[in-house]
């Protein structure tokens, strides 16, 4: 494992305890709300602390970008952790088990080492550039369904900004009636990571941030797959949406998006 991937996973596993923790106490979560249907919780915040502070230890003049806490300039501004502690904070706040930590390195502006481990089954999906794609140590491969009628997809709902639903629903609605059937679960860090092992063939989603997803766009290259943003531009981390999946179900979702 390259060294900064195991100094990333060490950080999940530190901050994957801590959520477990909170969420077998969740009567005692300390809950703001950011906006409109965005809460977050004091392990949130906890958790991102945690992690911070066991990069720093190997590598203290690293930048971060996380969620809670903002952008963080280091005296390397080379290599910049990106962030998420919990993805999946409302299912985390109503007791639903699908959440995850999402950890991302950027090295010169390329995704380069990536981490999304859920600490309720206990699944550590990982990514090294040009090393492939793992879960717990075993490789994964990503699905190549011939078509979308093959397909089980994943996306997600702006509820955050419900005025953009109406938009939405003619995409959805196209998709839904080509593919075999639609999941949202909530996570986008885990949805990504489903598609890089197989379990969903395609994720599509808008209004998102790079901690959402640079992980998990890592995650879906190394494991075969594809990444772009909507209009089909292959960096899509800093374009607030992603479609993921084989050549041809990007294509193929691609047509209803653009």
């Amino acid at each position: 494992m390259h060294p900064m991937l195991n100094i990333a996973v060490r950080a999940a596993r530190v901050a994957g305890s801590l959520i477990v923790r909170g969420f077998e106490h969740r009567d005692d979560l300390q809950l703001q709300s950011k906006g409109d249907n965005d809460y977050v919780t004091h392990i949130d915040k906890e958790a991102e602390k945690a992690i911070i502070n066991k990069i720093r230890q190997s590598y203290p003049n690293h930048s971060f970008l996380g969620e809670e806490s903002g952008e963080t300039e280091g005296t390397d501004n080379e290599f910049q952790w990106i962030i998420d502690p919990l993805d999946g904070t409302t299912n985390f706040i109503k007791g639903i088990p699908h959440f995850a930590v999402s950890i991302a390195l950027l090295y010169k502006g390329r995704l380069d080492q990536a981490v999304v481990f859920d600490p309720i089954r206990g699944e550590l999906f990982t990514a090294s550039r040009g090393k492939g794609a793992q879960l717990n140590g075993y490789r994964i491969r990503a699905t190549k369904p011939r078509d979308l009628s093959d397909t089980i997809l994943a996306t997600g709902l702006p509820f955050k900004n419900k005025t953009q639903y109406s938009e939405y629903a003619l995409s959805l609605n196209k998709i839904f009636h080509e593919c075999g059937d639609i999941r949202r679960a909530g996570s986008a860090a885990l949805d990504m990571a489903y598609v890089a092992a197989g379990r969903h063939d395609g994720y599509w989603e808008r209004g998102i941030k790079p901690w959402d997803i640079a992980a998990g766009e890592l995650l879906v290259q190394e494991a075969g797959a594809l990444a772009t943003d909507f209009k089909g531009g292959n960096d899509p981390l800093y374009k607030g949406e992603i479609v993921a999946g084989s050549p041809k179900v990007v294509q193929a979702l691609l047509k209803h998006l653009k």
